[in-house]
């Protein structure tokens, strides 16, 4: 009995000390792949003149971060419900594995790897497609079936501003106004504190109107009194605005904030570029029918340094621009605005994009990647955005691109954004306003471009639309891999034929709204290819994006 008693007590301890090895090196495991998720991002200082701003100012600039925070926890609501259960329950532990988790978790907002096909790194369970827009058992097929049901709902459902929820069993809309109701007031009173400060009058204007779009859910006068500022220091852009994030039908917008310094002597060097706008839409690859001439035609460019980004403008990896607004009637009636980050373009230029020209680029190609030829690039992807298919006439029915494409709507809009960036960087050279020699910088920089999208995931919009232009363009001769060097180049006799004919595709499949075409183009191009695997695995060594250190959260 004693010998049984004692040899079930050595067993007993032999098993706590076997399960608690395991633990341990399962929790080592787990400790190791969490420092090299957050290993992907470069650490940056994120810099501004302040010098540039008056006291005034300075004020004006601190209520409106304090107001984009408030877009931070907004959209880490919208990403998933039970974010905020997740990330306090980080917060109050003391151990090893959770506080690297809360800091990959603050990065991705929330608990999927936005570079990793949004697989969960904590928890087990999938993101929803809908995210938090809609409830998570809620298909594509219910909420279809219910507009055709209810067609006096479908405003109110596709509205970019409401979230569709279950009440007694029935879908119904909620607007954003309501649906966030407590968040948005306190948002809204800050940029009325802001705009007190403001003397600058269409500064001043935009922030009034902007805080009362947040308590009535009507975005538009704001995003009109947006395009007309005239004459300011402080750039900044808050709201719910890219769709993203609702990868079910790309209807509903995400919040977010870009706080930025107006830099005037860049500003100006780019302007020329806003009077070819029409130019442009004239130019475009596509018969005259499918063309929009009923666009607003101005433009404006501004380049700013970034003070601070939130929300949707912050999770994963860092905008380089941005071009806003998306709703087609301000389009309509005004065009859109450009705004370029010149200190995350410097930053990402020099982090990412040369070490990884240079392995993946021919070296006889690597003198063509250039700042200019990145930058530049970046500001004819955000006037592209501003031309082609808007509103659309789909068998008779008065639509939008977005509403009749979907979930494929943001990867085709990108690859639109993205091949006409090219393809109307040449016709620059054409019209003598930038020079012939730049030619060889726009395509082999964009190549060596390629590269750092890609490794966001090919499910991820911007992702998505360059492997597809890289796949399509080899496939025509326009980029040629050699398998013995293990490097990719340009074709320079047969890359812009090859980018004018992916162009017409992309810009026919919005115009005639043709979803089943965008599904397969995204289905046959959207890939990890051969050649693309081999170039990728030559950079798992380098950091996939910059992770901001912004100089503004240290005061």
């Amino acid at each position: 009995m004693k010998i049984a008693k004692l040899l079930f007590i050595v067993l007993s301890v032999f098993l706590l000390f076997s399960c608690s090895n395991n633990k341990s090196k399962n929790e080592n495991k787990e400790v190791e792949m969490l420092k090299h998720k957050i290993a992907q991002f470069a650490p940056t200082k994120i810099q501004y003149e302040e010098k540039l701003l008056n006291d005034r100012q300075k004020i004006v600039v601190q209520k409106l971060y304090k107001a984009s925070k408030i877009m931070d926890s907004l959209f880490l609501e919208q990403v998933y419900s039970k974010n905020l259960e997740i990330k306090k329950k980080l917060e109050s532990s003391k151990s090893e594995v959770d506080k690297l988790t809360l800091e990959y978790f603050n990065m991705m907002a929330g608990p999927f790897d936005r570079l990793d096909h949004d697989k969960p790194f904590y928890g087990n369970s999938p993101k929803p497609l809908g995210a938090n827009f809609y409830p998570e058992d809620m298909t594509k097929e219910e909420f279809e079936n219910w507009i055709k049901e209810h067609p006096d709902d479908e405003k109110a459902f596709t509205s970019e501003v409401t979230v569709i929820r279950r009440k007694d069993g029935k879908l119904v809309a909620i607007p954003y106004s309501v649906e966030y109701k407590n968040k948005l007031e306190k948002a809204s009173a800050l940029l009325r504190e802001a705009a007190e400060y403001a003397d600058n009058p269409s500064l001043k204007k935009y922030l009034k109107l902007r805080a009362d779009a947040f308590l009535s859910n009507d975005y538009y006068k704001s995003d009109m009194a947006w395009m007309d500022l005239k004459n300011y220091e402080i750039e900044v852009v808050i709201g719910p605005y890219e769709v993203y994030e609702d990868a079910l039908f790309n209807y509903k917008a995400s919040f977010e904030s870009f706080l930025t310094i107006v830099d005037p002597l860049e500003t100006q060097k780019l302007k020329k570029f806003a009077s070819y706008l029409r130019d442009m839409e004239k130019n475009l690859p596509i018969p005259d029918k499918y063309k929009n001439f009923e666009r607003g035609s101005e433009s404006p460019i501004v380049v700013v340094q970034e003070i601070y980004c939130a929300g949707d403008a912050n999770a994963g990896v860092q905008t380089l621009a941005f071009n806003l607004p998306n709703d087609e009637r301000v389009r309509k009636a005004k065009g859109s605005k450009k705004v370029m980050l010149k200190n995350i373009h410097e930053a990402k230029f020099n982090k990412l994009l040369i070490p990884i020209a240079e392995k993946v680029l021919d070296p006889a190609q690597l003198k063509y990647v250039t700042f200019e030829g990145f930058f530049t690039h970046t500001l004819m992807h955000e006037m592209s955005h501003g031309i082609g298919p808007g509103f659309i006439t789909v068998n008779g029915r008065h639509t939008e691109v977005k509403k009749e494409l979907m979930e494929t709507y943001s990867t085709l809009e990108e690859g639109k954004a993205d091949i006409l960036g090219m393809y109307n960087n040449i016709f620059m050279i054409e019209k003598n306003v930038l020079p012939k020699k730049f030619e060889k910088e726009i395509w082999s920089t964009f190549l060596a471009g390629i590269f750092r999208s890609v490794r966001f995931g090919v499910s991820e919009a911007h992702g998505g639309d360059n492997a597809i232009i890289y796949n399509y363009l080899l496939e025509k001769g326009g980029y040629e891999f050699n398998a013995k060097t293990q490097k990719v180049h340009v074709n320079f006799d047969k890359i812009y034929p090859a980018v004018k004919d992916l162009a017409n595709k992309i810009l026919t499949i919005q115009a005639t709204g043709n979803y089943k075409a965008a599904k397969e183009m995204i289905a046959k191009y959207a890939v990890v290819s051969p050649s693309m695997k081999i170039l990728i695995s030559k950079l798992t060594d380098l950091p996939v994006d910059i992770r901001p250190i912004f100089q503004i959260d240290k005061k």
